[in-house]
């Protein structure tokens, strides 16, 4: 990595947003199926206007896809952790992709702080979480872990807009 890489700040263009765009986003937070249609009538505006829009939303990145939002454990994951990880140099980036971790992983977060990365993950018990531990204790630049497991989940909307609702 160059000087001039290492000192750019990775902070993506802040894109404005007026009422109308805000009211359609919320709408279709609740239901991503919401046709075009239904939201015009709910905001008194014509349809091509809700297109505009949702294309206007869409290409300037703010909404990145609609994605259905998964119940966990109605699929048998009911078991939710928290590890933090030490790390000797290196990073971890390359574990969203890498197939043992994938399909466990909702969350990894580069911090501050006691930890150099957390991840958040979801296992059907113990016995899968202490094998993904295993694994994660074999890859290189891994020291320690430290894992809490979630007792009760009071919310959890990893795929929420609501911080651009208010």
């Amino acid at each position: 990595m160059n000087e001039r890489e290492e000192n750019e700040r990775p902070y993506k263009e802040i894109v404005s947003m007026d009422d109308l765009d805000k009211r359609i986003l919320d709408l279709l937070t609740v239901d991503g199926r919401k046709s075009y249609r239904k939201i015009s009538r709910e905001l008194g505006v014509s349809v091509g206007t809700v297109h505009n829009r949702v294309d206007k939303l869409t290409k300037s990145g703010i909404i990145n896809k609609f994605v259905p939002i998964v119940d966990h454990e109605k699929l048998g994951y009911n078991l939710t952790a928290i590890i933090g990880l030490e790390l000797q140099g290196g990073t971890i980036t390359y574990l969203v992709d890498k197939k043992p971790f994938k399909k466990n992983l909702l969350a990894v977060y580069d911090v501050t702080g006691q930890f150099d990365a957390i991840l958040i993950a979801k296992f059907r018990d113990t016995f899968e979480l202490n094998q993904f531990i295993k694994l994660l204790l074999k890859e290189e630049p891994v020291i320690k872990t430290y894992t809490q497991t979630v007792l009760n989940i009071i919310k959890e909307e990893l795929n929420s807009s609501m911080i651009v609702l208010d």
